[in-house]
């Protein structure tokens, strides 16, 4: 299991990056998948576009786009691609804090390569109600004084 953290055309100062690895796996397993390889790619929103466009065809901004590479059931493992101008800007349409969104987008990627959708009405619930559990065991393992050790990679 590796959770990698990249940057393109932005900066970001990711902060507890060894607990947010310990949840993002805490995570899959709450949902009985296994975290193989995992890349969250931090960019901007016309990096984000070209994406879009390129993979996809769509031509809209979007806070995050994910791309499932896992090829074993029971795994997960992909890239995730966030646009922290998107993230900046839904924080303040919100009203809530740059890094609670972040985070609750982070565990959207993490939660579609588990198999939750969005589209439906149905699934947007839903889905919501998994951000909210996932940030809710977040803020319970930042508040841990440490993560066992062995249970995730360092970078």
């Amino acid at each position: 299991m590796a959770v990698h953290f990249f940057e393109e055309d932005t900066t970001l100062k990711l902060s507890h990056k060894r607990k947010v690895r310990f949840w993002l796996k805490e995570l899959a397993m709450d949902h009985n998948y296994k975290l193989g390889e995992l890349n969250f790619i931090f960019c901007t929103d016309k990096y984000l576009s070209q994406i879009n466009i390129q993979y996809l065809n769509h031509h809209t901004y979007t806070d995050i786009l994910t791309f499932d590479q896992s090829d074993k059931a029971g795994w997960v493992e992909g890239d995730i691609y966030i646009s922290i101008e998107r993230i900046k800007e839904n924080a303040g349409e919100w009203e809530t804090s740059f890094e609670e969104e972040l985070f609750r987008v982070i565990s959207h990627g993490l939660l579609h390569l588990c198999g939750f959708r969005d589209k439906s009405k149905k699934d947007k619930i839903e889905m919501r109600k998994q951000e909210n559990l996932a940030l809710n065991k977040l803020k319970t393992i930042l508040n841990q004084a440490s993560v066992p050790r062995g249970t995730v990679k360092d970078e």
